[in-house]
């Protein structure tokens, strides 16, 4: 065994001195040229440091999202299967599955402009021009409803644009404000001076009651002097006639409870709350509901039994006016037909959105919108 040890200790301390020293140079590589570090530079600020000259129009940045960005974030930046949308789910982050696009989470333009030039496409990144990033970055501000379809991004103009969660960020504090206290000797004697009762469950209402205030389950509270009187009282108790149960929906014949509940009536609520989660792929351009206001697309209340392109306010495509013009008049059956394949069924319409093909998607969506129709 000595031998062993010995053989062991006298490699390990060869391997020691034949190391270099750690704090020696090993002489491998170069220092990189200036050029080779403005490649990699790349970061662009919120103030508009880093951008390279250059501008496109929303159009012309649509032609360039299709061709580039669609298979993945879809025609709309609404995504497509696992990937993400790019536009849409404000006031979201506070749900349990919050939806985090450029309108909803992300803070600066200059971030999408520098995330789409560094990465973009998947898998080919870095081949668009700094015409085709500006492009792209302004058809997915037209797609949140931040610009008009008729604006130019450029980096002149590029710091005029705000997104809406640019307050939403703050500096990390924590080693300010948690560490030192997290990070204290813990108390483990004499902590508090006094240890008080300050509010019991039924204080906090997560007890159950009955009528009288008394936790549901347990008798009244009752005096007894002995362990005769107590055995009395729980026979007394179980010699009683148990009362006659009210009369419950549950407990009610039949009829009466035929009587007293009206037909049911509308649409089939779980219908209509499918139909709200299929929508979130139309609420990218559409708005429905209470203050709901033209995107993209038009607003979406009181649809059904208006004339198509007759929404007061938005700028229709030409084959969408001239549709409605021509008579038609959204229903039940149209807006199946149109939801099925909507650049069939109005040829030219400016809205690429492929359709559904759930037919339970269609149906759960006309539903939906029949609730915000009178």
């Amino acid at each position: 065994m000595s031998k062993c040890r010995n053989l062991l200790l006298a490699t390990a301390a060869a391997s020691v001195l034949a190391a270099p020293a750690f704090a020696e140079r090993l002489g491998i590589g170069r220092p990189a040229l200036p050029e080779e570090i403005a490649a990699w530079d790349v970061n662009v600020m919120p103030d508009g440091t880093g951008l390279p000259a250059g501008s496109m129009s929303v159009e012309d940045g649509e032609a360039v999202f299709v061709d580039n960005c669609s298979s993945c974030h879809g025609d709309f930046a609404e995504g497509i299967d696992n990937w993400p949308a790019l536009a849409g789910g404000r006031g979201t982050l506070t749900n349990a599955r919050p939806v985090k696009t450029v309108g909803s989470y992300w803070p600066y333009v200059s971030t999408v402009w520098d995330y789409v030039h560094r990465s973009m496409p998947f898998g080919n990144a870095q081949v668009l021009e700094p015409d085709e990033v500006y492009g792209i970055v302004a058809y997915i501000l037209y797609s949140e409803g931040l610009v008009d379809y008729d604006f130019v991004l450029s980096n002149e103009n590029f710091t005029e644009v705000r997104l809406p969660n640019e307050d939403g960020f703050y500096v990390d504090d924590r080693v300010e404000t948690e560490f030192p206290v997290f990070t204290a000797a813990p108390c483990m004697t004499d902590c508090k001076a006094e240890v008080t009762i300050t509010r019991k469950a039924s204080d906090l209402k997560v007890t159950p009651t009955d009528d009288q205030g008394h936790p549901a389950g347990t008798l009244p509270d009752i005096t007894v002097a002995s362990a005769e009187g107590a055995a009395a009282v729980v026979e007394a108790a179980a010699d009683a006639p148990e009362a006659a149960p009210e009369a419950t929906p549950e407990t009610a014949p039949a009829e009466e409870a035929a009587e007293s509940t009206p037909a049911a009536e509308g649409p089939d609520p779980e219908l209509i709350a499918a139909g709200e989660a299929a929508f979130r792929q139309c609420s990218t351009c559409h708005e429905v509901g209470e203050g709901a206001k033209n995107k993209t697309g038009p607003q979406l209340n009181d649809l059904f039994g208006r004339q198509a392109g007759s929404v007061e306010g938005f700028r229709y495509s030409k084959p969408f006016a001239d549709a409605g013009a021509g008579g038609l008049v959204w229903t039940e059956e149209t807006v199946h037909d149109f939801l099925m394949q909507p650049r069939d069924y109005i040829k030219g319409t400016r809205m690429s959105f492929r359709g559904f093909r759930d037919e339970a998607d269609i149906a759960a969506v006309i539903a939906y919108l029949q609730s915000y129709s009178e």
